[in-house]
């Protein structure tokens, strides 16, 4: 790894646009180490930004840390991280800032988090009533939730009560809870007697198979069109439907032939559309994918091609389809896509979310060093990514306008030239986010930087 010792970078070469960057290219390093990132907590008291500790990846002791942060938006940029360790981001918990408490409330199970044991708990006894309503969405236990049904705060009383709930309070708060003066809890009230306590009214007949494919409402004949109890000879009276998405929806049919597929005049929508039933719940089936892949409906292609895993024939056929947006879903979603068409969607691909197949387990390959000059700029920073090229690769990137600081942030970096570029205003950024860069030049950065080491711990 890269160290700085010595008289490497003298201090008076350092200005303060040279120590902003290397402060701001060391919180991307993905080779921080935790004494490194403390230093960078206490330096971020400069500004207000705090981008960085909402996006870059944080490990169990770095969200320790931020939780533990004195300031408070260092503990709000955790609350949309979406990649955490739950149960050291658990301790916002008992924050001492209610705003912080009532952010992590409503925030603790999303992007499909754990919400760590006893944290509900904690959550619905807090001295705030807006935080302990929101500590009913997170799965309390009953005697918890019981006890939040006579809160003082009628918020809390209305969001606590559920039919389960109902049944195991006592008949004196039921009787309270009737004649509650606050209109939210009697409106819970309501929703709980006219769920349980009345008798629903008798379900009405289902429609017919014949009745739903000639009914008014276009949903109820979409619905028909692909409902495979719905006959196919009756189903296919809807080919002259009026509306686009029920002649639609009936091309889809996993029951009809190829040659009464072509026949329906269908109109394939712009953007996203909607998957078979069929495929959403048999595409891992090879069957059903060779079928789908087969297919003369691109929108069967295009669905089968949402698969994350294909049998290699499969895949085979749909890197080779003629409709591009087969061919762009196969590398979106399918971890077998090849990896010429992956970077061929990389390239020429102008959705928002081209940069993310640069991701894909197919795209860093040897032999992409030879997409170095090429006018596509993507193709060029795709380069960068061959793992069997060398230094000499880097440095001829280096000074390109679009894909420069890619190469100053590459660990292959040689060392003379990472140290030249990091007092180079316009590189000094990339240089310090290179994760050759040594824990002892990360923090000999910071001294230069004059961040103090107040507190730090040996690497």
């Amino acid at each position: 790894m890269t160290d700085l010792g010595g008289d490497l970078i003298p201090r008076d070469r350092v200005t303060d646009e040279i120590a902003e960057a290397w402060i701001g290219g060391l919180k991307w390093n993905p080779a921080l180490t935790m004494p490194v990132f403390e230093r960078l907590l206490a330096a971020d008291d400069r500004d207000d930004l705090n981008y960085w500790l909402s996006s870059r990846p944080l490990d169990r002791e770095m969200t320790a840390a931020v939780v533990a942060s004195p300031l408070i938006k260092h503990r709000l940029a955790l609350i949309e991280h979406d990649r955490l360790d739950v149960d050291a981001f658990a301790g916002l918990a008992r924050d001492p800032s209610p705003r912080i408490r009532f952010e992590y409330a409503v925030m603790a199970g999303e992007y499909g988090r754990r919400v760590p044991d006893g944290v509900p708990e904690i959550l619905a006894g807090d001295s705030e009533a807006r935080v302990r309503a929101m500590s009913t969405l997170w799965g309390l236990p009953l005697h918890v939730r019981a006890r939040l049904a006579e809160d003082e705060d009628a918020r809390v009383r209305g969001r606590a009560l559920t039919p389960e709930l109902w049944p195991h309070l006592s008949a004196t708060v039921r009787e309270s809870l009737l004649a509650d003066p606050e209109p939210q809890v009697r409106e819970a009230v309501a929703a709980i007697l006219s769920d349980g306590a009345e008798k629903l009214p008798e379900p009405e007949p289902p429609l017919a198979p014949e009745e739903r494919v000639g009914s008014d409402d276009r949903f109820v004949r979409r619905d028909a069109a692909l409902d495979p109890d719905v006959p196919t000879a009756l189903a296919l009276r809807l080919a002259e439907d009026p509306d686009d998405e029920v002649v639609l929806a009936l091309s889809m049919r996993e029951d009809l032939t190829e040659e009464q597929r072509a026949a329906i005049a269908y109109v394939v929508p712009h953007g996203y559309h909607m998957q078979p039933p069929w495929i959403v719940e048999r595409g891992h089936e090879p069957a059903v994918a060779r079928r789908a892949a087969a297919s003369g409906h691109v929108l069967l292609r295009r669905s089968i091609a949402m698969q994350r895993d294909l049998p290699a024939d499969v895949v085979d056929v749909l890197a080779r389809d003629e409709d591009f947006f087969v061919k762009l879903t196969l590398c979106q979603s399918c971890e077998q896509a090849p990896h010429e068409l992956v970077v061929e969607m990389y390239a020429y691909w102008h959705g928002l979310t081209w940069s993310f197949l640069r991701h894909h387990p197919n795209f860093a390959k040897p032999g992409l060093a030879r997409y170095a000059d090429h006018p596509n700029v993507r193709l060029r920073g795709a380069a960068l990514a061959d793992p069997d090229a060398g230094p000499e690769l880097v440095m001829e990137l280096i000074d390109d306008p679009h894909v420069g600081g890619s190469a100053v942030k590459d660990p292959r970096l040689p060392t003379e030239e990472l140290v030249r570029r990091l007092t180079v205003p316009g590189s000094a950024w990339y240089a310090a986010a290179n994760p050759a860069l040594s824990p002892e030049a990360m923090h000999r950065l910071l001294d230069l930087a004059g961040v103090a080491r107040a507190g730090a711990k040996a690497d």
